[in-house]
């Protein structure tokens, strides 16, 4: 070893302040990096290669900094460091889809941000940002791009295989790529109900006894397929059927909030008067029924009724539902509900509104006007 450092030595005091010498330290640096395989003598012979350039070195000038390199577990350490940044103030997890910021640049996913519209809506009180209490809302936060693209590379274990991905395609190998997946049989709609792993598909298909049923087994699950497949016909026959009818009339409504003047004041939404087929018509929303306290439910809905503010001589019997506007992404689902005004019956019952679940009751919550496309139909006697 000693011999080796003074040849590594002689070399580098060959030629100083010479470019050839450079070169010459480079080559020796090489050589010892072959011959003794590993970079601490590297550093100790570049070390010795700044004490001996001659007049051309600075003796008051710093030594090169060495490279550091992370021990093994900084990186893990670096990525709980990340978690806990750049996660959700509410949640306290990291957002998987938007992500909002306060005017102070605290975080918050979608789901918690809209579910903090909505709670200061039920209590009729200014959305303010957990960790600083500055006002929030739609106008006052925006979107911060730049941490949803840091969260979507940071690292995640798929549940089923448990190896780590990038969030950003978790969910393609989830859906593709993992083996460990949870499948189902592909004789499932005949009544197969295996549940297992895809790596396991193979096998179980061949050993599956469904293909090999008999025709009266087969007749029996075909005849309840039917059955739910007509109910799923059912609505769109009566839609279709509704739109032959003579006297048709459509109008988008926007319910806005208002607060009822009892002692504990109850969020309801009252859309202003309307004209279709003639007739004026109003419509009233409330939340869970008209709850004492909505806020503190975590399962929200919204019900609706339909008014007729018009005078008639004679009963109207009409078909009306209500749809999405052309402007929302709230997704409703379409049901017919029938009705016989005059004035004496003016008003319907309160009558669910189809929303798919509370997060999307939460954003029709947060939204300042709920905006919605009715359509009634006369039926003709």
């Amino acid at each position: 070893m000693s011999s080796v450092e003074e040849r590594g030595e002689v070399g580098v005091a060959a030629t100083p302040g010479s470019s050839s010498g450079g070169l010459g330290v480079v080559a020796v640096g090489a050589a010892l990096e072959a011959v003794v395989g590993g970079p601490s003598m590297l550093e100790e012979v570049s070390i010795r290669r700044g004490e001996g350039l001659g007049p051309e070195s600075d003796p008051d000038e710093p030594p090169p900094k060495k490279r550091m390199r992370l021990p093994e577990g900084e990186s893990g350490k670096l990525e709980e460091r990340l978690y806990s940044v750049l996660c959700c103030t509410v949640c306290l997890d990291l957002p998987k889809a938007s992500v909002y910021q306060c005017t102070n640049g605290h975080l918050m996913c979608a789901g918690c941000f809209i579910h903090l519209l909505a709670d200061s809506r039920l209590k009729e009180e200014q959305a303010t940002c957990p960790n600083c209490r500055c006002e929030i809302s739609k106008s006052l936060c925006c979107r911060n791009l730049a941490v949803e693209k840091a969260v979507s590379e940071l690292p995640t274990d798929c549940p089923f295989c448990l190896k780590q991905f990038p969030r950003s395609s978790l969910e393609r190998h989830q859906r593709e790529e993992c083996q460990d997946r949870v499948t189902q049989c592909k004789y499932k709609r005949i009544g197969c109900p295996w549940k297992g792993p895809f790596h396991e598909l193979p096998a179980h298909e061949e050993e599956c006894c469904h293909p090999t049923k008999t025709g009266t087994e087969l007749m029996g699950i075909l005849g309840e397929m039917d059955q739910s497949h007509r109910r799923e016909l059912t609505l769109y026959n009566s839609i279709f059927s509704l739109l032959c009818y003579e006297k048709i009339g459509f109008t988008e409504v926007q319910f806005r909030p208002y607060r009822t003047d009892d002692f504990i004041t109850r969020l309801y939404y009252e859309t202003p008067r309307f004209t279709v087929l003639n007739q004026t018509w109003v419509l009233k929303a409330r939340v869970n029924d008209s709850e004492r306290n909505p806020n503190l439910s975590c399962k929200r809905t919204l019900s609706f009724q339909l008014i007729l503010k018009s005078k008639v001589n004679s009963a109207i019997e009409c078909s009306f539902l209500l749809l999405k506007g052309p402007y929302d992404d709230v997704r409703i689902k379409p049901v017919i509900h029938h009705h016989a005004f005059s004035n004496d019956t003016n008003e319907t019952d309160y009558v669910p509104l189809p929303i798919t679940d509370s997060v999307e009751c939460n954003k029709l919550l947060a939204a300042k006007n709920i905006n919605l496309r009715l359509f009634i139909f006369q039926i003709q006697k």
